[in-house]
């Protein structure tokens, strides 16, 4: 595998990480902050998905739609509809959640399917990519 293709793919993950560390800090000091940390674990599952489309050489367009990115993976590696409905859930929380005009308030259930749907996600996605070989 080329270096600068493993480069990107471990800045992907790199921010993968970093996105789920945030929401599960914020989860544990502030966890009023729900919008936040549904925003953190839509982004861990977007950045994953990211990462194993370079990891494939798919290219993709600048996009935060979960369900996009899973199309684009159905050639080489189809996702289970199961990873689909968990992607509409989380997508919920994507950048709109962010600004006032598009906040919905993620109720306390929503915060936990989030965190467990971005572990999921990076469980498959890891085991996929094999990081041994990175």
């Amino acid at each position: 595998m080329q270096q600068i293709k493993v480069e990107l793919i471990k800045q992907w993950l790199i921010k993968a990480e970093h996105d789920l560390g945030s929401a599960m800090i914020i989860y544990e000091h502030l966890p009023e902050y729900k919008d936040t940390i549904t925003f953190h674990c839509q982004q861990v599952v977007e950045k994953l998905l990211k990462a194993y489309l370079v990891f494939l050489d798919i290219e993709f367009p600048q996009t935060h739609s979960l369900t996009l990115l899973l199309d684009l993976l159905s050639d080489k590696d189809p996702f289970p509809e199961k990873y689909y409905v968990m992607a509409d859930t989380i997508q919920a929380f994507a950048v709109n959640i962010r600004y006032p005009s598009g906040r919905y308030d993620p109720e306390s259930i929503d915060v936990e399917k989030s965190i467990k749907i971005a572990m999921t996600f990076k469980e498959i996605i890891m085991k996929k990519m094999n990081m041994l070989n990175l």
